[in-house]
């Protein structure tokens, strides 16, 4: 454990980094999605929202999802998660929230990928209220991390 050392807080700053820039793609991508729902019988906008969806996940959305996920299970590792620790069910619970945030990121860039075939699954307003997931799933995974309850 603690073997990071005085690398510590410069691995949890840049896991924070990448946690805020994963964030703001999660919650843009849906957004997108909405619009580009609406779009769809607009052929030249719909490639538009195609276009910013495909640049949104590769630039931004899913390098940061790479880098929390390594960042943050190196940051596991040095608090013991996996020498079994105790005092780190807080811990658990978050990765179990951030492997429900994965699946999200996942879904949204598959709902994208049959939005770009013209494919809409979902009513307007239950796409608009899924929208609410990332920020739901944050707010629980900040609370664990600087409440630390169990």
């Amino acid at each position: 454990m603690n073997f990071l050392g005085n690398a510590y807080p410069w691995v949890k700053a840049a896991h924070l980094i990448f946690v805020i820039f994963w964030m703001a793609g999660l919650f843009m991508l849906p957004r997108y999605l909405v619009y580009h729902q609406e779009a769809l019988g607009q052929p030249e906008d719909a490639a538009r929202w195609v276009e910013r969806e495909g640049k949104l996940r590769s630039i931004i959305l899913t390098p940061a999802m790479v880098l929390v996920w390594l960042l943050g299970l190196l940051l596991a590792a040095n608090a013991g998660l996996f020498k079994g620790a105790p005092g780190l069910g807080w811990l658990h619970a978050k990765l179990a929230l951030v492997v429900i945030l994965t699946g999200y990121h996942g879904w949204a860039v598959g709902y994208a990928k049959k939005l770009a075939r013209g494919q809409a699954m979902l009513a307007g307003r239950t796409l608009r209220m899924v929208n609410e997931v990332p920020a739901i799933l944050v707010t629980l995974i900040v609370i664990l991390v600087i409440v630390q309850p169990f």
